[in-house]
């Protein structure tokens, strides 16, 4: 919208079609495959490789599998429930064992280098919580597991954490599948795209709240601790 209320169309490119096109035709291919044994296999190597390395996020796979099986909706999430917080050990284990190798790298690729300082500052402060926020929210897990075992985290703490947040987010899904499979399903097929667009902001907005995480009781405008001191310690 701009000056005297006239609103600006926005042009829908070719780009933005052939996506559409693509997310639907992903969208049918996962619904075929959702009812093969195999779908299970690849829930749980994407759930395994989105908490540890790669920016897959499988919420929408698990979402298709469920509409497409709404009987097993509970059984899928618990298998993405688990590959997930293995996923998160070998996330620690790289930040442990490999950070200078490995993971340097890895967030350099998915653009975190710059987070990675905060996200220590933030598990330091805050411990399990921090993973407990990361593991249920649109927050990069991963930068969390590498992270974690990079400062040495508590294993067993951040086991249990990651359990819990990582639960609470696949675990919701399954259940209201279970519950409202056909309803949600019929709705998607419509909104495919608009629902797609939403979850990139959700995404977005993940990484905005992670920036503001255990700031609430900061007055407004005040910077948190974990805004800039925490470099330092962590090249000590």
């Amino acid at each position: 919208m701009v000056g005297g209320g006239r609103v600006i169309p926005v042009a829908i490119t070719d780009w933005d079609v052939l996506k559409l096109a693509w997310l639907r035709a992903l969208y049918e291919w996962t619904m075929d495959k959702a009812a093969h044994p195999k779908a299970v296999w690849w829930l749980a190597f994407f759930c395994f490789i989105e908490s540890s390395f790669f920016p897959i996020p499988p919420h929408p796979l698990l979402g298709l599998m469920c509409l497409a099986e709404p009987k097993k909706a509970i059984r899928f999430a618990l298998i993405a429930t688990g590959s997930s917080v293995i996923g998160g050990l070998f996330g620690y284990a790289i930040g442990y064992l490999l950070y200078e190798s490995i993971g340097v790298w890895v967030l350099g690729l998915l653009g975190l280098t710059d987070s990675f300082p905060v996200a220590a500052c933030y598990i330091r402060e805050q411990g399990a919580l921090a993973v407990f926020f990361a593991a249920g929210t649109p927050v990069p897990f991963k930068l969390m597991t590498i992270t974690a075992g990079f400062i040495e985290m508590n294993l067993l703490t951040f086991t249990l954490a990651a359990l819990a947040g990582r639960a609470l987010i696949f675990m919701v899904v399954g259940i209201l599948f279970r519950i409202f499979g056909a309803p949600i399903k019929r709705m998607i097929d419509r909104y495919l795209g608009l629902l797609t667009t939403l979850f990139v902001i959700l995404v977005a907005g993940g990484f905005i709240a992670f920036t503001q995480f255990a700031g609430g009781e900061e007055e407004p405008g005040t910077p948190h601790i974990c805004d800039g001191a925490i470099a330092v310690q962590i090249e000590e």
